[in-house]
């Protein structure tokens, strides 16, 4: 229970701070890539503003001139005067810059950029992305005929600073979030530490509390018994009303003694549970067989109450199950009761065992009072009693929980829904490796 209860608190803890710790550094990522991108744009819009100066004063442009922004601004660049390729154009012997640079002069002629910064009264550009390319078209009018310098600056350099840029904060979130689970850990270790050594003492104390009960109450127990044993050889017809009233204490104090004990064993069980010392002896037991027993013990009880108590086992052989069969019967039990004691007469009881899928399911069905949908959520809890048991003072809550603990042991799973072939009562299902 304390390690269910601590990764629960770890999971919280650190999937809080997870989702906090990621969103916090995609905001950032998505923040400093947008600000490397702008900055990286304005550095462009700069130097075309410088080149856009130059070009509109030169009136001869050169070869070398146009090699050197090349390699210094580490773009492509083309010339057209008035729709004529230049010189620099045509002499170049690279087919796939010259494929890239027509691809981007056909899209500006498709799609007129918008964006236009003037530099003088016949000077101006106009910027756009194609692809992986910031490009620029730098117009200069000249008697009426344009003269066009296309510069496309690649950005795979700022698409590989944004990649590492990624690949740092991925490496310092995954650290990172390996220190915040192992310190969620431990903190939610040293957190409940004092609450479980306080329940350990909890239960320390139920357990030494029970077992020195039941010392008294089976002495109390005794003397009952032994005090209606005398008093039974006295004729009750001619007894006086103290002799009476005496018989009628002595049989309380028996029934309560027997339902204090009752109490004790179920609290000894459920400390043993918490503790992780319940005994478990597992063995190869013929479920059908114990089934069948567990039922017989309540047919008397069934007929008190005019109710019909039937068994259903399936026609082929079972394998062995690997159980405990005193803590299977105690289950059985359990359930048994509660399904006799919610049936009104001329109700029915069913216990059917079936094997599927390599796994036991006995099922305990009722036409009884039957269990809400909220209920259902809760009958598992230790001392937890639906609205229908409460005026029932042989039941204290704890027996459901009792069977949903041991039938955790075994490895299996305890279920309760709605009884689907009569109009009210509830079906229980085992399920046992």
């Amino acid at each position: 229970m304390f390690q269910k209860v601590r990764i629960r608190l770890t999971l919280l803890s650190g999937g809080i701070t997870t989702l906090i710790l990621i969103i916090m550094t995609f905001g950032y990522l998505y923040t400093s890539e947008k600000n490397l991108i702008e900055n990286q744009r304005y550095s462009f819009q700069s130097d075309i503003y410088n080149i856009a100066v130059q070009l509109d004063n030169q009136s001869i442009i050169s070869h070398a001139w146009l090699s050197q922004l090349e390699t210094v601004h580490k773009c492509y660049i083309s010339l057209l005067d008035n729709g004529t390729p230049s010189l620099f154009d045509t002499k170049q012997t690279d087919t796939q810059r010259t494929a890239l640079l027509n691809d981007i002069w056909t899209y500006y002629r498709n799609n007129e950029p918008p964006a236009r910064g003037n530099i003088s009264y016949k000077c101006y550009y106009q910027s756009f992305t194609v692809s992986d390319y910031s490009c620029f078209v730098i117009t200069v009018m000249q008697d009426k005929s344009p003269l066009e310098m296309l510069i496309a600056i690649p950005l795979s350099g700022i698409r590989q600073q944004i990649f590492r840029q990624r690949l740092v904060y991925t490496v310092i979130v995954f650290f990172a979030l390996i220190a915040i689970w192992i310190f969620s850990w431990i903190y939610t270790g040293k957190l409940l530490k004092p609450i479980e050594e306080n329940r350990i003492r909890q239960n320390r104390f139920v357990a030494a509390a029970s077992h020195e009960l039941r010392t008294p109450l089976a002495v109390i127990l005794s003397c009952a018994e032994s005090a209606l044993h005398k008093i039974s050889f006295l004729d009750s017809e001619k007894s006086d009303t103290n002799v009476i009233n005496l018989r009628h204490d002595l049989n309380t104090v028996r029934n309560e003694s027997l339902r204090s004990s009752r109490l004790l064993s179920d609290m000894l069980t459920l400390s043993s549970r918490d503790a992780g010392h319940l005994d478990i002896r597992k063995v190869p037991t013929e479920l059908d067989t114990l089934l069948l027993n567990t039922c017989e013990a309540f047919e008397h009880l069934a007929v008190e109450k005019n109710i019909r108590l039937s068994v259903t086992l399936p026609d082929t052989h079972l394998p062995l199950c690997y159980c405990d069969a005193e803590r299977i019967a105690q289950i059985i039990t359990i359930l048994l009761h509660n399904a006799i004691s919610y049936t009104p007469e001329n109700g029915k009881v069913t216990a059917a065992l079936s094997y599927e899928k390599k796994r036991f399911m006995i099922k305990i069905s009722d036409t009884g009072v039957g269990i809400s949908d909220h209920e259902k959520g809760h009958i598992f809890e230790r001392f937890y009693r639906s609205e229908k048991a409460r005026s029932e003072k042989d039941h204290f809550g704890l027996g459901l929980s009792i069977a949903y603990e041991i039938v955790a042991a075994h490895g299996g799973s305890i279920s309760v829904a709605d009884n689907q072939t009569s109009d009210t009562g509830t079906v229980f299902t085992v399920r046992l490796p």
